[in-house]
């Protein structure tokens, strides 16, 4: 797809999807939403970005290789299932902390690391499907 609005829309429109999965991301501990379909999101507006810019955009734009980055998620999810077997709880149990920033008390949990993790699992997994079917010659 090669057309001027297609050229001109894709960046605001990948960086708004970006943005949105990040949201759905954060949302997804109290409302509908999380890690996996935050992921799949932004896997969506990295595909939509490559459609019409092509994959060099995209690697590019994600800097690190899709795979490196799905595999930097799996280790930060199995980190936090077993950050709470050093605390002797059950595994996978969610554990938080609140320490204070800037003189505000931020809750951080080993749930969002989990959910963080599954996101950069999907983004990355899904993304390099995407590239590896984009960079394909035609038959």
């Amino acid at each position: 797809m090669n057309t001027l609005i297609a050229r001109t829309i894709a960046p605001v429109l990948t960086a708004l999807m970006l943005l949105f999965s990040v949201f759905v991301l954060l949302r997804g501990h109290n409302e509908p939403g999380g890690g996996f379909i935050g992921g799949l999101i932004a896997a969506s507006a990295l595909a939509i970005l490559g459609i019409v810019r092509g994959a060099d955009a995209v690697r590019r734009a994600i800097v690190l290789d899709p795979l490196s980055i799905s595999g930097a998620g799996l280790l930060m999810a199995c980190v936090a299932g077993l950050i709470s077997i050093l605390f002797a709880v059950p595994f996978m149990t969610g554990l938080w902390i609140y320490p204070e920033i800037a003189g505000i008390q931020v809750p951080l949990s080993t749930v969002m690391l989990f959910d963080i993790g599954v996101y950069l699992v999907v983004v990355g997994a899904i993304t390099a499907i995407a590239l590896a079917l984009e960079e394909r010659e035609p038959d």
